[in-house]
């Protein structure tokens, strides 16, 4: 394989940062932004978050290993040191929020699944009240 002088001049290393910093931003944007959004907007960006995680992940596995190979000391201070770890919250947040998003819309969708149940059916949910 031949690599450059450096991970930070390739093509991968910046698709990580677009991936890491900007469409991130872009989707809490949205989240933020919006006076009105759907269900189905909120789990596909919660959804989006948890795998722009698991891309990051690929990535920062497919750098260290590039950084190894090439003579740059400031990629292997990066991405093959203990920095590396330090790089892996940034995924590590994005799936956290993503899971959080995903479970806040599962969530109410159930509780209100539940109320139009106990609605419907007043002498079926005796048995659970509390």
């Amino acid at each position: 394989m031949n690599f450059g002088d450096s991970v930070f001049t390739e093509a991968t290393f910046w698709l990580m940062v677009l991936l890491s910093v900007v469409l991130p931003v872009g989707i809490y944007a949205v989240m933020i932004l919006k006076r009105a959004i759907s269900r189905w907007t909120v789990l596909t960006l919660g959804f989006s978050l948890v795998a722009i995680a698991a891309v990051n992940v690929y990535f920062l596995q497919r750098l260290a290993t590039h950084a190894a190979l090439t003579p740059s000391l400031a990629d292997d201070m990066v991405f093959v040191s203990e920095v590396r770890v330090a790089l892996y919250l940034v995924p590590a947040l994005f799936a956290g929020l993503g899971i959080n998003v995903i479970s806040h819309v599962l969530t109410t969708h159930l509780t209100a699944a539940e109320r139009r149940f106990a609605e419907e059916h007043p002498d079926a949910n005796q048995d659970f009240e509390v």
